[in-house]
């Protein structure tokens, strides 16, 4: 069933970013979740952070889109700034912290870890992404080229 998400990058005025650790999973990601029903992502990204971690947050900034075509899921990235609220656990959310951008736990989503270079490398620009390392490696192998992971495209 295709789901469409929002996640929110948030960084302190040290140029950190703010990563929950999942209570489900020993994962650390951005803060954000799926779009509910009557919303659109970017008040799904503000209803999520507010939500995982306590804060309120306005948007600044849409980041990227990704399509997992695997699922038909739609991924929206926001850059987002904290205007109240308190960090805080939740039950999603068993530990809340801000991290160097060159420093994220390994526990992290290598997706999530992309949204958050490009965040952090270039605010100004939205990129378009097609997520699916599946494909990429059918097609790899179609063309006896060898999978990389490699880094965002510009759009």
């Amino acid at each position: 069933m295709a789901t469409i998400g929002a996640f929110g990058v948030i960084f302190d005025a040290d140029g950190r970013v703010l990563l929950c650790h999942r209570t489900d999973r020993d994962l650390w990601n951005l803060p954000g979740g799926t779009m509910e029903s009557g919303e659109v992502p970017w008040m799904t990204v503000i209803r999520e952070v507010e939500e995982e971690v306590g804060v309120q947050v306005v948007v600044e900034q849409w980041s990227s889109i990704s399509f997992k075509p695997q699922n038909d899921d739609l991924v929206f990235t926001y850059i987002c700034r904290v205007v109240g609220g308190a960090l805080r656990t939740s039950a999603e959310a068993d530990e809340i912290a801000y991290f160097p951008v060159d420093a994220i736990p390994e526990n992290t989503s290598p997706r999530q870890v992309e949204r958050i270079r490009h965040a952090a490398r270039d605010r100004a620009t939205c990129v378009v992404n097609v997520q699916s390392p599946t494909t990429e490696t059918t097609i790899a192998r179609a063309f006896g080229a060898q999978t990389a992971t490699a880094d965002w495209p510009r759009v």
